[in-house]
């Protein structure tokens, strides 16, 4: 069931989002001071492309203060928006019986773009 309820996300627009967060971390890996969060881009980027079947989890090893540090730039410099527009999305999709499953996952990327530093994202 999860490899065709993945399917179904990728042709209603997983394939899209997927693709921003590549581009938005490849344009933030250019700079040295940005490759920590191009990084972070890349993992939101990777769970945005196969979502179902996956967690996000807080990491044993989260790297402590530097992770706290590095979520609070990350939400001033654009992450409140990005998991506002994943709320947004999963709110409009939950209006809908058959859009529940897919707003479930909109909302699990919201947490995540929310403050990505110090989570993993592990198979179930």
């Amino acid at each position: 069931m999860k490899p065709f309820m993945n399917i179904l996300w990728l042709l209603f627009g997983g394939v899209f989002v997927a693709c921003e967060y590549l581009v938005s971390s490849l344009l933030m890996m250019i700079t040295i001071i940005g490759i920590p969060f191009g990084i972070q881009t890349l993992k939101i980027g990777m769970l945005a492309l196969w979502p179902f079947g996956k967690e996000v989890h807080t990491s044993p090893d989260s790297g402590g203060c530097l992770s706290i540090v590095m979520n609070i730039l990350w939400l001033f410099l654009g992450g409140i928006w990005i998991s506002l527009s994943h709320l947004a999305w999963g709110v409009l999709l939950c209006i809908t019986i058959i859009g529940i499953p897919f707003g479930m996952q909109h909302f699990k990327l919201a947490g995540l773009a929310l403050t990505p530093f110090g989570k993993e994202i592990v198979d179930i």
